[in-house]
């Protein structure tokens, strides 16, 4: 057998919770998953009609930065929607908004430099900069300012000369939090003083509650030279499977994201592309569909996690909630653990998202109503024998 074959890189990554995850739900259909954030409805009727129209023609790779078609239509949305200057040049479409985080990095960030990313804060943040020989500086995400992002951290966190980028994300995977626009406008403020880029992850941007809106950094003034943003098909669209997410930012780092594209997957599949470009022809009647069933779960289940003792956030974006199960006296990896045993729910433990995460778990609320509300009864049961 080989030996010293495996990279030090490779080994010192996290253990994930959520492949074991993945693996006991599906083994035993007992099991009801609260754990990964997939949407549970279809894609819109034209995305599935354009994967048989276009099947002949999508045979080929297409350009390394994505078929002018879909750019320009990413172009004509986010100038539309999100208030973004942008034309097709700035744009380059991935496989997914995960390969854009990878590309991104590896554009800007040299060995031994700094990134700074919210803690607790999407599992992919820390791993990608650690692979990439980086430092991942976590800034703290905290429940006394009910997960909202706290700049005064950001600029304690600042290692002159060595920190190259902030990573936000909003709305918020895992705290379910959408960071308002006076904090957007003093990070951004901190990325141009201190000349940081911000990557600003926005995968989740149409799922937004109650009073809560949706700011994309790179709409405010003076700023749009220092953000990268993220977006994605897979939550939006219910479009996880086609691997199908885009950048738009700087005509000089997308070009160099373009440049790497070519070493890492060449482009992102075809026929995804072509069906990427109706989705966004789609009404937003379908996308507003989702959104209210979404709102509508989440309330729910917010509701019975307080019902149970448990202090949660109240949603206001994405599917996610994150409450706190620190009166019930055991880790984060614990109480998962035994409602798994116990209840035959599979949720994540906080740490899964970073240290700060302890004392919290992750619930998605992307399934169906009904079994939402059986998983909260057998939580309920299992909270009620613990204490």
């Amino acid at each position: 057998m080989l030996r010293g074959i495996i990279s030090k890189r490779e080994s010192e990554l996290p253990p994930s919770a959520m492949g074991n995850l993945l693996k006991i739900a599906g083994e035993d259909k007992k099991i009801i998953s609260l754990g990964p954030g997939e949407p549970d409805f279809l894609p819109p009727p034209g995305v599935i009609s354009s994967v048989k129209r276009n099947a002949a023609r999508a045979t080929h790779y297409a350009p390394t930065e994505g078929i002018k078609e879909l750019r320009r239509a990413v172009a004509r949305k986010l100038r539309k929607e999100n208030r973004i200057s942008a034309s097709a040049d700035n744009v380059i479409i991935t496989n997914g908004s995960n390969e854009s985080i990878m590309i991104t990095l590896m554009c800007t960030v040299d060995p031994g430099e700094e990134v700074l990313v919210p803690d607790p804060g999407f599992m992919d943040y820390r791993p990608v900069v650690e692979i990439l020989n980086g430092y991942p500086i976590p800034y703290k995400i905290s429940e006394e300012d009910n997960f909202e992002l706290n700049p005064d951290l950001i600029r304690e966190s600042i290692n002159p000369g060595r920190t190259k980028v902030i990573v936000i994300n909003t709305p918020s995977n895992p705290t379910g939090n959408v960071l308002k626009r006076k904090t957007l406008e003093e990070v951004a403020d901190i990325a141009v003083d201190n000349n940081i880029l911000v990557i600003a992850d926005e995968a989740y941007e149409k799922f937004v509650y109650g009073k809560a809106k949706h700011v994309s950094m790179a709409s405010l003034n003076g700023v749009q030279d220092n953000v990268i943003t993220l977006q994605s098909f897979s939550k939006t669209y219910a479009m996880t499977g086609f691997r199908v997410g885009y950048s738009v930012g700087p005509g000089k780092i997308i070009n160099a994201m373009k440049k790497v594209h070519i070493y890492t997957s060449i482009s992102a599949p075809t026929l995804s592309q072509f069906a990427a470009v109706d989705a966004l022809k789609t009404r937003k009647s379908y996308i507003e569909k989702a959104r209210k069933g979404y709102e509508r779960r989440g309330s729910l289940l917010h509701k019975r996690l307080e019902e149970m003792g448990l202090q949660c956030n109240t949603p206001e974006g994405a599917f996610y909630l994150f409450p706190n199960i620190k009166n019930l006296g055991v880790s984060s990896g614990k109480f998962s653990e035994l409602m798994l045993k116990r209840a035959k729910v599979a949720i994540l433990p906080g740490t899964e998202f970073g240290k700060h995460g302890e004392g919290f778990v992750r619930l998605s609320y992307a399934t169906a109503y009904e079994k939402i509300v059986e998983a909260a009864d057998r939580m309920e049961k299992a909270v009620k024998n613990m204490k």
